[in-house]
């Protein structure tokens, strides 16, 4: 055996992964598949439970209180403004509400929450991908995802 393939197998290649920086991890291409079924799952549930009923509802609020003379109708286009920017607030209040939800539902499988004082990390990488890792903590920088 020439040193040249003894090089190229002892050492595995960092995983490249959409939107987010490189991460050196083997199993990440099995959470991919998780993070992709808690993604659909947030954005259903996030929908269903929370965004339509509290979209409807306020909708359903504004109307009364233009047909009891607290808010008044448009005189061009009648309570439908009022009602559509209460939907929208319904909607766009309840998707927010939900993302303490999904993080849960993240932390399950081993994903810190998101943001810039949390570094994602992965304890499945090699000795050499830790070593890699390690000094680039140390030193401040990133890997680039190029």
């Amino acid at each position: 055996m020439s040193s040249e393939t003894v090089q190229q197998g002892s050492q595995t290649p960092p995983i490249k992964q959409r939107g987010w920086p490189m991460i050196f991890c083997p199993l990440s291409q099995i959470q991919d598949k998780e993070i992709a079924k808690i993604l659909k799952e947030c954005k259903q549930e996030s929908f269903w439970y929370r965004a339509l009923p509290l979209s409807l509802g306020s909708m359903l609020v504004t109307q009364g209180l233009i047909s009891k003379g607290i808010f008044s109708a448009s005189p061009r286009f009648g309570p439908y403004p009022k009602m559509a920017i209460a939907g929208f607030l319904g909607y766009a209040i309840g998707k927010m509400s939900y993302m303490g939800e999904c993080q849960k539902k993240f932390q399950k499988i081993g994903i810190a929450p998101f943001g810039p004082q949390q570094k994602r990390r992965c304890h499945h990488a090699c000795k050499e991908c830790k070593a890699k890792s390690g000094s680039n903590e140390r030193d401040g920088t990133i890997p680039s995802t190029s």
